[in-house]
């Protein structure tokens, strides 16, 4: 049911009493509760990040009731602005085939063309979907949002991530971001449920190797949340369909806090779910909202997917899950210690480690999966601009990861 919330101009009224209410009463209050260390939802904290944690929880809440404070970026149309670098990705119908298409079949989706976005290093002087100079290497980047919100467009919040990248990142001169369609709705009116999101993240891979030109060898995929389960999902169905007519798989993946299991968490004490509830700005405080997200995604094929089919939840502890990552490139996995997915990604890590070895991120000859935990860190912390110092740190270690190769 819609909110009269989100209406005019009941939407305008209560935006203002929220303002006043927020700025003059809130703030003052967290910043009184959060004076002793004790009262922190970490207590290795400073108050003013304390501060800024309830603060997006309470703007996440808001926007619940009243929809997104603009208008978001979607598959439709191609969203100008300054140095916005839209294109065109061109459907791939003849690649749809196997399991995939018999997926596509119950949820009523197809391959259709999508708007991608090409972001540059500062300075750079590549033209737009220019072929790769020698030793390029390319950021195939997925965005997060739970598959229902968030943009791949440069202005979207998620897109610190890829300019963070960019900052850091010698080989990588430019990052190239797929609009992929996002699901709404539940069941069997799920509006582009699973795998709607594969198929398009499938064409923008399949652009930047037979449209632009780039060699798989010179593609990172990075994602991060959901998009990182989308990440996990697009390299499995490459590694698993070399023989479909798809490229080979990419030569690395960067998954920051990714969303690697969608079936229902657990909130038993001594879990993340439970334990970090506080310390994050997801959870339990909005658990009716991320099941919402994951009817959506999962439409028609229902909520026993999560449970068992390994391009959905990876991460799923179902003992009727059969997983394997053999074949699958460079990893390297983040996780934040102050997130409710940490358990999940732990589980990620161990399975991945026990197939394709563990390494510490600079001798390239070791184990191919990399392990970075930041303690203090929250869901996505790298694209969240105040989360500092681990942001800058967490960059700087991927930065050294990339150049190991």
């Amino acid at each position: 049911m819609v909110s009269i919330l989100r209406y005019q101009p009941l939407k305008g009224l209560y935006l203002t009493y929220e303002f006043f209410s927020t700025v003059f009463l809130r703030v003052p209050l967290w910043i009184l509760t959060s004076i002793p260390k004790s009262w922190r939802p970490r207590t290795r904290w400073t108050i003013g990040r304390s501060v800024k944690l309830k603060l997006t929880r309470h703007m996440i809440a808001i926007t619940k009731k009243v929809g997104p404070f603009k208008k978001t970026p979607n598959y439709l149309a191609i969203t100008p602005g300054i140095d916005v670098n839209g294109i065109w990705i061109p459907p791939i119908p003849e690649l749809v085939k196997d399991e995939l298409a018999i997926w596509a079949n119950v949820s009523k989706v197809s391959s259709i063309r999508i708007p991608g976005y090409w972001q540059h290093k500062k300075g750079s002087t590549i033209d737009v979907a220019a072929p790769p100079m020698p030793g390029e290497k390319v950021v195939y980047a997925l965005h997060g949002g739970g598959y229902t919100a968030l943009s791949a467009h440069p202005s979207d919040p998620t897109a610190a991530i890829t300019r963070g990248l960019l900052q850091h990142i010698d080989s990588v001169h430019r990052v190239f971001s797929v609009e992929y369609r996002l699901s709404s709705g539940d069941g069997l009116e799920a509006q582009s449920p699973f795998p709607a999101a594969l198929l398009d993240a499938l064409a923008g891979y399949v652009y930047l190797v037979k449209n632009v030109g780039f060699d798989p060898s010179d593609i990172i995929v990075e994602g991060d949340s959901a998009g990182g389960n989308l990440a996990l999902a697009l390299t499995r169905y490459l590694i698993e369909h070399q023989d479909s007519g798809f490229p080979a798989s990419p030569s690395a993946l960067i998954l920051l806090s990714a969303w690697a299991d969608l079936s229902p968490q657990s909130a038993n004490p001594n879990t993340s779910w439970l334990d970090n509830s506080k310390s994050d700005y997801i959870g339990i405080v909005d658990g009716d909202g991320l099941l919402r997200s994951i009817r959506a995604f999962l439409g028609p094929h229902g909520l026993g997917a999560a449970e068992i089919n390994p391009m959905i939840s990876p991460a799923s502890q179902n003992p009727a899950m059969k997983i394997t990552f053999k074949g699958f490139p460079r990893t390297f996995i983040a996780a934040g210690g102050a997130e409710v997915f940490y358990d999940m990604l732990s589980v990620l890590k161990e399975r991945m480690v026990n197939d394709l070895g563990e390494g510490d991120g600079v001798r390239p000859d070791d184990g191919k999966v990399h392990w970075h935990c930041s303690p203090d860190a929250t869901h996505d912390w790298v694209a969240v601009p105040y989360h500092e110092p681990e942001r800058t740190e967490t960059l700087k270690e991927i930065a050294a990861w990339v150049a190991a190769t």
